[in-house]
């Protein structure tokens, strides 16, 4: 069993900041509100392309502080200029719980053999779950599942959202975002820029292909 670094939290993919009360929105009443939503991320939260993310099941509280960042500026998705200017914080609440309660639909892990920054090649799904099990202490790097679980279901009180059954695509072009600074939505304590900072290429890599086959 790897030992997991300790004195840091991990959460990927998307900004993970904890919130200080859960929003209170009403599913039934934000599924005619995300219809809006459905031509990029599917009328049930699973997109098509991985491109654009599967909201299905990512947590109520973390799908909600999102819409918030977005309509606010404080993540910017150019796709998404302007498309939340119209609604209010209860109709993102109610968007919110109505994905939250959707199914998403798993993409699974692909074998995979990457080069390490030595020149070594590696089994990808081997060093995924290496570092999200058990981090990189070396590098400071903490265990992904002290915040987003073993199975990575997440932690949705918390607002930790779920990662397993995400596209690896999306789920590594967040962890590039979050360690360039190009997103910077996860809070005073920088927790995702400062977890993504100590990732190789190879280990971030491998991490987005090995969530992607958590269930």
């Amino acid at each position: 069993m790897y030992k997991i670094v300790k004195h840091a939290f991990f959460a990927v993919a998307l900004g993970c900041a904890a919130q200080t009360a859960l929003a209170a929105g009403d599913a039934a009443a934000g599924k005619d509100k995300a219809a809006t939503c459905a031509a990029c991320h599917g009328a049930d939260g699973n997109s098509m392309m991985p491109t654009f993310p599967k909201l299905a099941g990512l947590g109520e509280k973390y799908i909600y502080k999102q819409l918030k960042d977005v309509k606010s500026g404080a993540r910017v998705i150019m796709e998404m200029t302007g498309i939340l200017d119209p609604l209010s914080d209860q109709d993102m609440e109610d968007i919110a719980a109505y994905y939250a309660a959707q199914t998403m639909q798993l993409s699974g892990a692909k074998d995979l053999q990457l080069l390490t920054n030595a020149g070594v090649e590696v089994d990808g799904l081997e060093l995924g779950a290496k570092v999200y099990r058990g981090g990189n202490k070396e590098t400071g790097v903490p265990a992904c599942m002290g915040c987003h679980s073993p199975t990575g279901q997440g932690n949705s009180p918390a607002g930790y959202p779920r990662l397993s059954g995400q596209y690896p695509e999306y789920i590594e072009k967040q962890l590039r975002a979050f360690r360039a600074g190009e997103r910077t939505n996860d809070g005073d304590p920088m927790t995702m820029r400062s977890v993504a900072k100590g990732l190789s290429d190879a280990e971030l890599k491998a991490l987005a292909n090995y969530i992607a086959g958590l269930n």
